[in-house]
């Protein structure tokens, strides 16, 4: 058997190579993310919001699978099963008043790993750009649902969608007005740059796939992809 004297300075200096290479390991095996804390008290600064806006003009090509208007019997179920089979996430836009009806799907996305953001709680315009106060409660009230299927009372998503898109036409001086109570109550919104148009008529799966890729088509970086 072979024993192995070692000096003290010399197994610090060792100690402190080992350190510096699991520090080096750290970081490229488990890359900072852009998660934020989903609670009512995180506050989204200055950077934060700069950094989920300018997702979309980063040089990496990367694409953002979004889902809007669930929870549904219908067809949230089947996308979640696809979805644990392929191993992906997803962030799911949701509408309150789904959560309210089914809380066991909209749990079921936060355990598998998804996002929960807030799409509104009626889907309704009329009643989101009413008011200042109506549109606080749209979203309020949203994610208070989402925070009661998932069991997180100070549920935040920090992040919103315009039913419509922010892009559309419709409503625009209500939607630059919503857009900055967004910013007052710590959210930042989000749109889509690519779609299948699956809202628009019934299309084959193969009429779909070609429409998504259409629509992609010319997106450089970032796509975020509506279904």
């Amino acid at each position: 058997m072979k024993v192995w004297i070692v000096k003290r300075n010399t197994l610090l200096f060792i100690c402190f190579c080992l350190v510096i290479m699991l520090s080096i390991s750290f970081i490229f095996y488990h890359p900072f993310s852009f998660a934020i804390e989903l609670s009512t008290d995180f506050m989204l600064n200055e950077n934060s919001q700069k950094r989920i806006n300018q997702l979309v003009r980063q040089q990496e090509k990367i694409a953002y699978l979004t889902f809007d208007d669930g929870p549904t019997l219908r067809a949230t179920g089947k996308i979640l099963d696809i979805l644990k089979d392929e191993e992906v996430k997803a962030t799911f836009f949701i509408i309150g008043k789904y959560a309210d009806k089914h809380p066991d799907i909209v749990k079921r996305e936060y355990e598998e790993g998804h996002y929960l953001a807030n799409h509104g709680y009626d889907h309704s315009n009329r009643k989101l750009y009413q008011s200042e106060e109506s549109f606080k409660q749209e979203v309020q009230k949203t994610d208070k649902a989402i925070g009661k299927a998932i069991g997180i009372s100070d549920y935040c998503s920090h992040l919103f969608r315009f039913p419509c898109g922010f892009m559309s036409s419709n409503n625009k001086s209500g939607k630059k007005r919503a857009a900055q109570l967004l910013t007052e109550m710590n959210y930042v919104y989000v749109d889509w740059n690519c779609l299948n148009h699956d809202s628009v008529k019934k299309y084959s799966p193969s009429q779909l796939l070609a429409n998504l890729k259409k629509s992609s088509k010319r997106k450089r970086h970032s796509c975020y992809f509506n279904a």
